[in-house]
This record gives C-alpha cells, structure tokens and sequence, in this order.
C-alpha cells in the first residue's frame, strides 16, 4: 500500500583529539577471579564523537558463540564497529561474535572496536556481561536452570502441504494487522517508527486478538547506507526492529517482516516517485543492495522461526513491461527487466539470499500487479530447498481482483497447493463492507489475512484501522476487531 505524505564510517582525520586510554576498572570484592573481565578505553575522542574498544577474556568453561552486553549512562550512541556486530536498543549495548572469532577458551581474550556519538559528557560504562553473565566481579551462585519460555510466546513455523503449522503440527492462521512506519519515517529524517511500539502499545494491538503483525521495513535504513541520518540508520535501525519482533512475540504474535521500500531509480509507467532512494514503492527489488538485505535480516533471525519474512511489498513488473510472460520472468529471475532501469532482483534471487544463510523461516512471495495478481504464481513461483513458501495476495476494494469471481479463479488454485496469506486488506471508505467480504472468503478456506494499517492516519488515504494507539478504532478499523475478536469466542 502507497503512503500518506509525511512532512558511512566517520571521517575523523584531522578532527579527532587524542585523549588518555579510559579504562572500566575490574573490581571484586574477595580476589576471586571473575567469570569474565572486559576492559574499556576510550581510544580517541573529538567534538561530536569517539573511538572505543573491549578487550573481553573469558575466565570461565569455553564458549563458541559469545555476546557482551553494556549500558551507557550518558547518550551515546554507537554508529559503527569492528570484529563484532554491533547494535543498540536504547542505552544498551550488544557485540555479538563474527563468524570467525566466536570460540573462546578458557582464559582467552578477544578485543573489538566500535565509534561512536555522544553530547555532554561521555562517562564510562559500569557494568558488562557476557552471555548473561556479570564480567568484572566475583562469581556468584550457579544460576538456575534456563525456564521454558512462556504461554504468550509466538509459535515457530513451518509449511505443511497448504497449510501453516506449528511446531506440533497444529494449524495456524496468521489474522492480525500491518503497523506501518518503518519504511518510511527513517528516510524522511523523522525517526523510525511512526508513533509508539513499546509494550503498551503492542498489547493494544493483541487486545485486538490478533496474532500477527506485519512489520514493514526499508532497506537502506537497515543496511546503514549513506543517505539515512545515522541515529536512524544501521545498528539503531535493527536494534529497535529486533525490540519490537521481541515485543510481538511476547505477547504470542507471529512478527512479518516485509520489505516494503528499496533503492533503484525507476520513473516509467505507475512510478511512485523518480528518487533512486528507498523513498517509495518500486516495481520490483534492486541486485545492488536486496540480496544483502535479505542475508542480513536472514541472519538476524535465523534462529527464531517465529519470524516470517515478506520478501517484497508489492511488486508491479507487468506496469513497466509488455507482455505478462516477460513480467513474470522478471518477477522471478530478475536481471535486466524490460522498462526498468536497474538490475532487479527476482524473487529465486532472495529466496537464495536467504536460504543461503542457512535460515529456515517461513517467506512470503506476492505475485504482480501490486501482489494482487496470483494468476500465474505456480508456474513462476521460485525453488526453495527448505519447502517453506507461501503466496501472499493484496486486496483494496480498488484493485482489478476485487471479487468473488477472481478469487475463485486465480486465488482457490493457489490456496489448495500452498499456504495463501493476504498480507494486507482493505478499503478506501472509512467502512468495512469490503473487508467483510474478503475475510468471510478467506475464513470459509481457512486462510490468513492482515489489515492495513495500525496507522492514525486518515482512514480513507490510509486506510487506517485506529484513530488512537490505544486501539480505539476507526470505523474501518471496527469491522476487522470485532470480528477477530468473534473469531477467537
């Protein structure tokens, strides 16, 4: 869905003014040898910046994967690292391990690197922790046993024939919403997402009885690339992606994360706009910067099959083309696509990219004209060696496969071979008959089905489903509440 309007590594030759190493003191209180130590310094530090690193030992049992953990206490925010992968959800701090140096003997050291912003003052972190474990202090009482995640934790799954399953086989629909907001707000500069995602404000979403949420994201804003301001961009970008994933998933919904905004100039026929930046919808994924986005989200959440991945929002070859055959060869193979002037990406090409990292998790793959053409999807649709695809349809009242008739025709096929989820439904008139209708369809068959948008935006440009984050609906937005709250008794 279309949008309403809204209003590198640091350079510091030259710039930067060395400062004496600063160092977190290792403090215990009887001489014991801490289970882990973790010395800090602040190795450089100019007006707006500085250049930090940790030298992590491990004094305790070998590991093969670590991740330390810290806080900062006065604003900083990390914009770049080295030898780990580097993130920050608030102030808290995360280096997790590369591929290449996460084995830790006992007694064995690894350092990593990281620059920085900070304003005012730039205090020492107090505290560290090494998977889980306090560093720098005596070792306390073996803690207990690692508790089984609770009742509200969104089920991990997986495809079966045309069905979704969880992990003891049970059968799952995805019903829920979209929030949208972050593929947009960080690359216009204003944040990145549009109004709040903390706890209260998911749980107003699972008050709905919903039990997914479509995340829909932009691609330079998670790569880090130049054109994003870096508070929104990179590390800051995926931490807070990661908090609200965790947020959905405490509360048992099935996070979707969507690709919904990419790079490549395209200004032919239905353009949304003629920016080479992830600014708008594009016809079809770009092979300069998508694959890598997929393999980086894929890596991200490959232990997680809670996680569903969209590979692409809504893509419309068939606008830029001439015939239906080259849009769906497009569609699928991408490469050099008739009317379109960047290297495109075909769906086979991300499914790779993803698959690739060794994730498993379930993908979405919508069809043509702006996901809402199914009609040849099981001729082109790509390989995937894990057997976890899923066809995923668009539907507004405004769309040419509007209709009991088309659905019939080109959706029932589809659905009796794969699981089928219509990752965004909806109306122009600030009512819901439409969507009526399209969730009765999808409930006779059993399938899933997600409204546009959990967005306090005007429910006819939206549409949108609230007109508080609160959950008080539009009048749109009440036909898809109560009837998932019916659906759940």
């Amino acid at each position: 869905m279309r949008h309403p309007p809204r209003s590198a590594l640091l350079l510091v030759a030259g710039a930067v003014a060395l400062v004496g190493t600063v160092v977190a003191p290792v403090v215990t209180a009887s001489g014991a040898a801490p289970a882990c130590t973790v010395d800090y310094s602040v190795t450089s530090q100019w007006d707006s910046g500085f250049q930090g690193a940790v030298e992590i030992t491990n004094n305790s049992e070998a590991v093969s994967g670590w991740s330390l953990g810290f806080d900062f206490a006065g604003g900083q925010r990390v914009t770049q690292g080295w030898n780990a992968t580097w993130s920050q959800s608030g102030t808290t701090v995360t280096a997790a391990n590369e591929s290449w140096n996460g084995s830790l003997a006992t007694g064995a050291s690894v350092s990593a690197g990281f620059i920085a912003s900070w304003e005012g003052s730039n205090p020492v972190p107090t505290s560290f922790t090494l998977n889980g474990t306090t560093c720098n202090v005596d070792p306390g009482p073996t803690p207990p046993p690692t508790q089984p995640p609770p009742a509200g934790t969104a089920p991990a799954l997986h495809v079966s024939g045309n069905r979704l399953v969880d992990s003891g086989g049970a059968t799952r629909r995805l019903l829920g919403v979209n929030r949208s907001g972050g593929e947009f707000m960080c690359v216009q500069g204003y944040g990145i997402f549009d109004g709040p995602v903390d706890d209260a404000a998911v749980q107003a979403i699972a008050d709905w009885k919903t039990d997914a949420v479509r995340i829909p994201l932009n691609e330079e804003c998670w790569l880090g690339l130049s054109n994003i301001k870096p508070e929104y961009a990179g590390a800051n970008y995926i931490g807070a992606v990661k908090d609200l994933v965790a947020r959905v998933e405490a509360h048992g919904m099935t996070p979707v994360l969507d690709l919904h905004w990419t790079y490549g100039q395209y200004t032919g026929n239905s353009a949304g706009c003629s920016d080479v930046h992830a600014t708008c919808q594009k016809p079809m994924p770009d092979a300069q910067y998508t694959p890598s986005f997929w393999a980086s989200v894929a890596s991200t959440f490959k232990d997680d099959p809670a996680v569903a991945f969209d590979l692409f929002n809504e893509p419309y070859p068939d606008r830029a083309t001439t015939t239906a055959t080259q849009a769906w060869q497009c569609w699928r193979d991408g490469g050099t696509c008739p009317g379109i002037g960047y290297e495109v990406a075909g769906m086979q090409d991300l499914v790779d990219a993803v698959r690739g990292t060794g994730a498993t998790n379930v993908i979405l793959a919508g069809g043509l004209a702006y996901s809402n053409d199914l009609s040849q999807w099981l001729t082109y649709r790509p390989d995937d060696p894990a057997g976890n695809l899923v066809a995923a349809y668009h539907v507004y009242n405004f769309n040419a496969c509007a209709n009991e008739s088309c659905w019939n025709s080109t959706l029932a096929p589809v659905a009796a071979q794969v699981p089928l989820v219509a990752g965004e439904v909806g109306e122009n008139t600030c009512s819901h008959g439409f969507v009526d209708q399209v969730m009765k369809w999808f409930d006779d068959r059993g399938l899933s089905y997600l409204g546009w948008t959990w967005n306090t935006w005007d429910c006819s440009s939206g549409p949108s489903l609230i007109s508080g984050y609160d959950g008080t609906p539009t009048s749109y937005g009440i036909g898809l509440r109560d009837h998932l709250r019916a659906l759940s008794g």
